[in-house]
């Protein structure tokens, strides 16, 4: 075994550095951190606070990364991805965790599966933390399950290759609730207030459409329309070949079109163009809905908040 040294994360050097580690230690219980695309999805968008990626630090053992810590959102909340075998550096992350990286008023929390623990046990020798909630994520089984909601009447899927970003982005605005703060061709002027972090959903799905993520799967993205062609419902889909993961975000439907089977629908169709590619797990989400319709399998995210 080599020395152990670490470095700071660079967005431009590292990205798919990370990307492979990610799927290499890759586990669908997620004990060894999350799914590759969980963190180049918050990487491309537009809320994630990117002032602090270099405080992301990768450990190495040579030139093979052994672990990663970083910050989604807010950015005062650390997850650690762990190779197996190196649970032996686990009180060392959680040290840089704290005492390195972001920490605004006070707040501190470590967001880790409730199967890391070696993690899980350094943050409680560490002192201070309580577990403020176990968050419940429902993944579907391919093996186990089957979906298999149509269309509703007067819906149809819209092709990849025909996709208008300036729909999908209209769908991403009233899907997300923009439009309860401002209305959608507001976007044009860059306006402070509520209306400019829904403009920002432009400018980022905008932006993607002409410098996609490098691990985007578009083809596999599925957009429902309705009969005047307005996009209704959109499900994302990054499909990782090598873990057999359909990595699912985000999923939205326009107010006026819920209830309708619109996302089950989407879902059903990423089932039916996945499963013969070898399949096995598809995220979801904690939202009851994603039980409801068979996402049975269950994760545990634990937060370990640090006390004042």
């Amino acid at each position: 075994m080599n020395p152990i040294t670490t470095k700071p994360f660079q967005l431009l050097t590292d990205v798919n550095r990370i990307w492979d580690f990610m799927v290499d230690i890759y586990d669908p219980d997620r004990s060894n951190g999350v799914g590759a695309p969980f963190f180049e999805y918050a990487l491309t968008s537009s809320w994630l606070d990117k002032n602090y990626l270099y405080m992301n630090r990768m450990w190495l053992d040579g030139e093979k990364i052994v672990a990663f810590a970083f910050y989604e959102e807010p950015c005062t909340d650390v997850y650690v991805s762990l190779r197996p075998g190196y649970e032996f550096l686990a009180d060392e992350i959680v040290e840089y965790g704290e005492t390195q990286m972001p920490r605004f008023g006070g707040e501190k929390a470590f967001v880790l599966a409730s199967g890391q623990a070696a993690l899980i046990d350094a943050v409680k020798r560490r002192g201070g933390y309580a577990l403020e909630c176990e968050d419940v994520e429902y993944d579907f089984d391919f093996a186990a399950r089957d979906l298999n909601r149509l269309l509703p009447e007067g819906f149809h899927f819209v092709g990849p290759g025909d996709c208008d970003p300036v729909k999908l982005t209209r769908c991403f605005w009233k899907g997300f609730g923009h439009a309860e703060r401002a209305p959608f061709e507001n976007w044009t002027d860059r306006v402070e207030g509520p209306e400019w972090n829904a403009q920002r959903s432009y400018y980022g799905v905008l932006g993607e459409c002409v410098a996609p993520p490098p691990h985007s799967t578009y083809e596999h993205n599925v957009t429902i329309a309705d009969a005047a062609g307005e996009y209704a419902c959109f499900s994302g889909m990054w499909w990782v070949a090598e873990n057999r993961l359909a990595y699912m975000e985000p999923l939205c439907t326009i107010p006026e079109y819920r209830r309708l089977g619109l996302a089950e629908a989407a879902l059903s169709e990423h089932v039916r163009r996945l499963r013969p590619l070898g399949a096995r797990v598809m995220t979801g989400g904690g939202d009851p809905f994603y039980r409801k319709i068979g996402f049975d399998r269950v994760v545990r995210w634990q937060h370990w908040k640090k006390t004042k």
